[in-house]
């Protein structure tokens, strides 16, 4: 999915996924984001521009060398406009979130905190950094990806937007990696600092699996994820200008057809996310996947919870399941796969 995009650029829902994150940000009030580029970098600017397409003003601050969550805040400090006591608001670039960012700028103004964290309640909490809080809502610790039943003291994870004071970014180490998970915001704890947490348990979601991104995706056209930038009703299914569908295919649960791509007669797609000038032959079946631009899927092929690289052919008469990738350009002749990841 990332081998020529980066993963903020990826299209879900018909743009690319930061689309939804600026344009949230601009219904909430905010006119300037600096962006904390690393990774293909180049391609953020030629897209965006200054950002006045979307009623904002967009600089960009590239990162030689990744400098982690932490040291990306410190590096754009120098374009950030605010004054010493004024608030910053920073997002994680790969969550999906229906967070009221009005209110979490509240909190942080009325709580007079130094930093100001969402968090949100899961099921799981093993694969995130736990945020126990008082009865007043000020964080109490940091837990990273705790293991054992002991350290799950509570089920409020670090949901990756923040709202810091313009001055505590300038205590941030600048010049080299800093994690704001892992040091940041233990260190600013054991000084004393204010940390305040607000828990808001509407829509959220990771987006650092395939599969997640794919739902996000799908969860955007069917309303359930909130965002003013999809591009057409939502629904069943979004076809975006260009696209041809053969009028028995059958496009449901929240599927995506980009510009140009075509699918053929018989077609089923079902939360899928169909990527520009890619094609789905005649009777092929595909279910929570995605397929990169270009691609090319064969007649009656069959694709569960697959990734399908940009420019990839699948031959006719395959079987691809439960977390197959098939890299970018690769080719599979006709009838010649028939498993899932695990065999």
């Amino acid at each position: 999915m990332t081998v020529h995009t980066p993963k903020p650029m990826v299209p879900a829902a018909g743009v690319p996924f930061l689309t939804h994150q600026l344009a949230r940000a601009r219904a909430a009030g905010v006119e300037h984001i600096v962006l904390a580029t690393s990774y293909l970098a180049e391609v953020f600017e030629p897209y965006f521009g200054d950002g006045s397409s979307l009623g904002l003003h967009l600089e960009y601050v590239t990162e030689v060398d990744p400098l982690g969550t932490g040291g990306a805040i410190r590096n754009v400090a120098s374009r950030l406009r605010s004054g010493p006591d004024e608030p910053v608001l920073i997002f994680n670039g790969d969550i999906l979130t229906g967070l009221d960012i009005k209110a979490l700028v509240d909190t942080h103004e009325t709580s007079g905190a130094d930093v100001s964290l969402h968090l949100t309640r899961v099921e799981d909490p093993r694969a995130f950094g736990l945020v126990p809080t008082d009865p007043n809502g000020r964080v109490t610790a940091f837990l990273e990806k705790p293991q054992t039943p002991e350290e799950i003291v509570t089920d409020q994870i670090n949901a990756g937007a923040y709202v810091f004071r313009r001055s505590v970014i300038d205590t941030i180490p600048a010049g080299r990696p800093v994690s704001v998970e892992r040091e940041t915001f233990p260190g600013l704890l054991a000084d004393g600092a204010h940390l305040q947490g607000m828990v808001d348990s509407t829509y959220w979601l990771d987006l650092g699996t395939p599969q997640a991104f794919v739902r996000g995706s799908a969860d955007l056209v069917l309303g359930r994820a909130p965002s003013p930038a999809v591009p057409g009703r939502r629904g069943e299914r979004l076809v975006l200008d260009g696209a041809e569908v053969a009028a028995d295919a059958k496009l449901t649960g929240g599927t995506v057809v980009g510009a140009g791509a075509v699918v053929g007669a018989g077609a089923r797609i079902e939360g899928s996310t169909v990527l520009a000038g890619a094609v789905v032959e005649a009777g092929a079946v595909v279910t929570d996947s995605l397929i990169g631009e270009r691609a090319r899927i064969g007649a009656r092929t069959v694709l569960h919870g697959a990734v399908v690289g940009d420019g990839a052919e699948v031959g006719a008469d395959n079987e691809l399941r439960d977390g197959v990738r098939i890299w970018c350009d690769a080719r599979i002749p006709d009838c010649a796969v028939r498993f899932s990841s695990d065999q």
